[in-house]
Formats: C-alpha cells, structure tokens, sequence
C-alpha cells in the first residue's frame, strides 16, 4: 500500500457510497458500493488472507477515489452507471443487450395472440419464459396456437368489428377466427385460458387435443397436416422431458450457483417455470468482491435487468443485502440457502453445471488475456507507451478518386472492440484525392469534440491514437495534436510490411511477426479499414439513388415524377424552356422559372 492510499484510507467517511479503484496507469480496474466506505475500502488493504482473484486486483491499484451517495440505493445506481461506463477488468460485466425472449399475451385485448418478446414490462401483459438453451419460444406459440386455435394477425378485433372472410389458417383449422365471428368473445376466452394452461406447465391437454387432431388429419389422408400436428407433439414432448419430479406444476424459481477457484469464478443460473427446467446457462464471473455473497449479489443485479423476477430464489451463497436487492427487484422473494429436498438437487446440479463449465473457460480466459489485455502490456513495452492503451483509437480514410470522402473512427477497450463507441465522419472541406488533409480534419473534429465534451464516444479521451498509414500521415496528424494542446500518444501503423511510426523517430519499429501485440494493432487497423470502406458503400448508393431534381425547392415527389414521365431524363428537362416546362402537369409558371433559374447555374 503506498502512501496516498494510506492517507485516503485514514480520511474514508463511514457514509454509504462508490469507490472506484485505478492503476498506475489511471485506468479504472474496480467499481464497487458500500454501506460504510471506510470498512469497505479498508478490508482491502489490510493484512488478512484474499482469494487470488481479490489480491490481484489489490496488486494493481495505484490509487482509488469515492462518491459518498444519500443512500445505499443511490450508490446502487450510481455503481452500475460506472460499471457500464468504465467496463473495470474486476467488475462482473454481462453483455448488452443480452434479452431471452418471453411469450407474452396482452389481458386487455378482448381477442390477445401469442407474441414472442424480449422486452418485459409492458401493463397489462401475461409473461411465460424465458425460452432458451434449445426450446424455442417461437415453436412453443405455433403449438399452443395449432391446438387452441387462437389467431396470429394482426388485426384489431372488437366485439363489433366482422371481417369480409377468413383467413388461410381458419380452413387449415389453425385458427379459430374471431375476425368473423365464428367463435364469441367467451369462447375465445376459454381457449386463451388453456393456452395459458398450457404455458403456466399443464401438458396432458394439449397432447390429448394435438395427438386427436394428428388421428383426424391422418384417417382424412390429410398426411401434410398429420406431419405438422407430429411435429408439434414432439415439440410438447420436449418440455415433458424437462419436468422436476417432486415439483409442483405451478412453481416458478430461478437457481444461482457461484463457483470459483480463487482466480476464476462462473455462476450458473438455472430457470425454473410451470415445473419444468426451461434453461441452464453459464456466465463467467469475473469479478474482485470479498465475499461470494456480494459476488452474487452483484450479478443477481444485472441479471434481471430485463428478466422476470420468480417468488424464490436459490442459491449457493448468502446475500449481504436482501432487503437491498427487494427493493431494487420491485418485489418480495424468498432466498432460499438451505435448500432440502427437491430445491437441493436442483442446487447440486447448478453447481455440477458451473464445475464443470470452469474447468474449460480457466483455458479460455489464458488465451483471452494473452489475446487483449496481456497484447496490450506487451504492445505498451515495446513501443515504450507512457499510458496503458486501455482506450486506443484507430482512424481510416475512404474515398474513390477523391469523391464521397469519408472517414472511420474505431475504438478498443482493454483489447476489445467498443462498437457503440465506434464514430463515422464526412469529409467536408477537402477537395480531391488528400488523404493527409482527410486524416487532419477528422482528427481536429474528434479533438474538438473532446475538448467540449460534445458526445458519449468524444468525451473519452483515448490513451492511444493509431492512424492506418506510414510516416506521412503520422506526421500530418501531429500538426493537429500539437495544434489541440493535448496530451495523446499518437502511432502510425503502414500495411506494407506492418511498420510502426512513432513520433520523433525516423526508423519504424519491426514487431515480431505473429506476436499478440502486432495482432493487436493489425486488428484495429482492419476493423477501422472495414468500418470505413463500409460508411463510404452507403455513402455512395445513396448519392448515386440522389436525383439533382431533389435540390430544387418546391419541387416533391409527384412533381419529379411529372417531369421525368414529360421529358424522359433529367439531362432533357435541363434544356426545356420555361413554356414547355409550365405545360407539364402542377408546375406552374414561378416553379417552371425556378427550375430553369437553378440548371442555369
């Protein structure tokens, strides 16, 4: 522990709050919330046993500061935005926008449909799931659908409304057709309360209805129709097989085993609804907290970010803040540590899942660590960084002969691609083919931009600048970040045989071929070159579908279509005079003026 460390800790407030814990480098490595920062932060530094992974991260901080918040709600909050927002190496981090998709029924439709969402939370809807690790959320709806009859369009049904006739699915016997009244709102009623039925986990009616509609269809010699009711019943089979014995048919709970080894952890989550094991799925937990229980807790948080939250909850450790995690999870729960029983089995195969799963991923993250952040240590030795480039930053222009210009910024975190970071510009003031002047008035934008702290992505600063070119351009892209007055470290990075350009130096520096810092840099450069030429396709189709015509104010859809059908191209309607166009339909003779005004430019 050094000395600014030693002083913060003796200053800690006993307050509820975040601190956020750094490297030598600067960089955030921990986020973490605390009903008393003094406690918290202090059980870090001091002399008593760690798990591996705790004092790894100890190790490597260098410096740490906290935010003491109202409440320990507030800090809640506030660590999740800083967690998003730094992404911390020792931080549990579960993708964005990771959504399983739910079946859902909307209660306030006198005739609801079966829809597959994976957005939650909408009032007045029925949520089942959710669906995942082979049962397909979509097959289960065309199931409940092929016996229960209910409609999959879209129209707005009321109890007055009667469509002209039925559709396709009505004759197939795929539809029970409200649209026309063939069955009332009460008898539409009864069979959306069987699908429901059938969802909530009661299998025995829908294989009784689907196994006499497949005899039916099969006697008819019907025997397309035959196979699809097969295929249904195999699909009802499948979530027979997944029944808990000793479960009830209508409990839903979630199972949570955390496992680790002291460097490497994995939770396994196990999804329980309407009896029936619904999934089972790993999440590599790398994460610096004390205890496994706040390990727990922590990604029990962005577990159910988008999830529904079940009335119990098993798991393999102790929460440290249960009433905490209730309220943040906007309902009661019961947390299950001791499980007997069936509710223990269904715990000793959580944690049989997340061995297992560990195992395998400790030799995936040596290959990632050695592919990332151990490139991005390798890459700072040997181009002699003053910074760890935990935020690099990689430009690219585009352009055919100078025309549609444009310009890519590709941006990696701790190694990997941040593509919500990612940034595409137009060359505006450029003329010809330049692509020095291209890169310098990309770069004095991207700059700007940070100094005002205009923009998520521009309000960033990176650590290190890659421009994709040799000595010329690197030296060109100087000018501007001496010009901005910051403090960057800037590399250039030449293809033809993967040259790196530092400033000052007139030879480049060779990286050996192969290494995980050459990959690194050949990555980025790549990912910019495709981002890039990909920007500059759209550019193009949309200046090349773009008619002059459209330049031309007053001048709309129907009009342009008027003179084209008239004069055939646009090359003739440049030559027309104002008479001939004021005869052409809606352009009258001030709008025939305009237009002979602007092609005479």
């Amino acid at each position: 522990m050094n000395e600014i460390i030693e002083r913060k800790i003796k200053l800690l407030p006993t307050k509820s709050g975040v601190y956020v814990m750094k490297n030598k480098d600067g960089v955030v490595i921990y986020v973490g919330k605390a009903k008393s920062l003094k406690n918290r932060v202090s059980q870090y530094f001091r002399n008593s046993p760690k798990p591996s992974k705790v004092q790894a991260m100890v190790d490597n901080i260098d410096d740490f500061e906290y935010f003491i918040t109202v409440s320990e709600r507030d800090a809640l909050a506030l660590e999740s935005n800083l967690i998003k927002k730094y992404q911390p190496h020792y931080n549990i981090l579960l993708k964005d926008g990771k959504a399983f998709p739910y079946i859902a029924i909307n209660m306030n439709d006198p005739f609801p449909k079966l829809q597959v969402l994976r957005r939650i939370g909408k009032a007045g809807y029925k949520y089942f799931g959710p669906y995942f690790a082979g049962l397909s959320a979509g097959e289960i709806v065309k199931t409940a659908n092929s016996a229960f009859g209910l409609r999959t369009c879209n129209l707005k049904i009321t109890e007055n409304s009667v469509a002209k006739r039925e559709c396709l699915n009505f004759f197939l016997g795929l539809c029970s057709a409200p649209c026309t009244k063939r069955v009332n709102k009460e008898e539409y009623a009864e069979r959306v309360k069987k699908a429901i039925n059938f969802l909530s986990g009661n299998d025995e009616e829908i294989e009784s209805i689907l196994t006499e509609k497949m005899t039916n269809a099969a006697e008819n010699e019907n025997f397309e129709s035959a196979m699809m009711y097969r295929d249904r019943l195999k699909m009802v089979a499948k979530l027979k097989q997944r029944v808990v014995a000793n479960l009830p048919k209508n409990v839903d709970k979630d199972v949570f085993a955390y496992v680790t080894d002291g460097l490497n952890g994995v939770i396994t989550s196990m999804v329980i609804r309407g009896g029936k094991i619904l999934g089972v799925i790993n999440y590599p937990a790398d994460d610096a907290s004390l205890e496994e229980g706040q390990t727990l807790f922590n990604f029990i948080l962005q577990y159910y970010e988008n999830m529904l939250v079940p009335e119990e909850i098993i798991l393999s450790h102790e929460l440290e803040d249960e009433e905490l995690l209730n309220s943040v999870l906007k309902r009661k729960v019961k947390f299950n540590y001791n499980p007997k029983g069936v509710n223990a089995t269904l715990l000793n195969m959580a944690k049989e899942n997340a061995r297992d799963y560990l195992e395998k991923h400790i030799e995936k993250s040596k290959i990632k660590f050695a592919n990332t952040l151990g490139a991005l240590e390798k890459l700072k030795s040997a181009l002699n960084l003053k910074n760890f480039p935990q935020r690099m930053e990689c430009y690219d222009i585009s352009h055919i002969s100078g025309t549609n210009k444009v310009a890519s910024m590709v941006v990696f975190k701790g190694g990997e691609p941040s593509k919500k970071d990612y940034r595409k510009f137009k060359i505006k003031k450029v003329q010809g083919s330049n692509d020095f002047a291209s890169l310098q008035e990309t770069l004095r934008r991207r700059l700007n931009r940070l100094k005002n702290l205009e923009g998520e992505s521009f309000n960033e600063k990176p650590d290190l600048l890659i421009i994709d070119g040799g000595k010329g351009q690197l030296s060109s892209c100087q000018e501007i970040l001496k010009e901005s007055g910051l403090d960057i470290e800037m590399i250039s990075l030449a293809k033809r045989i993967e040259e790196v350009f530092l400033p000052g130096q007139s030879e480049p520096i060779l990286l050996k071929t192969g290494s995980a810092e050459l990959k690194m840099l050949q990555r980025i450069r790549d990912e910019a070159h495709r981002f890039a030429i990909t920007f500059h396709r759209n550019v193009r189709t949309t200046t090349q579908t773009h008619s002059e015509l459209d330049n031309i104010k007053g001048l709309g859809v129907k009009k342009q279509a008027a003179l084209l059908q008239a004069f055939g191209s646009v090359e003739e309607i440049k030559k027309a005079g104002v008479e001939e166009l004021s005869v052409v339909p809606g352009i009258h003779e001030a709008l025939a003026i305009e237009i002979k005004k602007y092609f005479s430019k």
